[in-house]
């Protein structure tokens, strides 16, 4: 969806400026300022989720070597 949406936004920023139409121009800057956006919410949430599993494995780690010293 981001991709589609920056280039759908930049095509309407050009389209806007061609035809003087300012309204256009702006619709287009904000859907492609969406679309950074959302990919950069996308980039912060597989990064949250790789610190998970993480720390998921690192408790893992903990509570076999807890077991181990039992």
């Amino acid at each position: 969806m981001g991709l589609k949406d920056k280039v759908t936004g930049r095509l309407k920023q050009a389209a806007g400026d061609l035809k003087g139409d300012e309204a256009l121009r702006r619709q287009g800057a904000d859907e492609e300022r969406k679309a950074e956006a959302e990919e950069e919410l996308e980039a912060a949430h597989d990064e949250v989720t790789e610190r998970a599993v993480r720390v998921q494995d690192a408790e893992r780690a903990v509570d076999e070597e807890r077991r181990s010293r039992g």
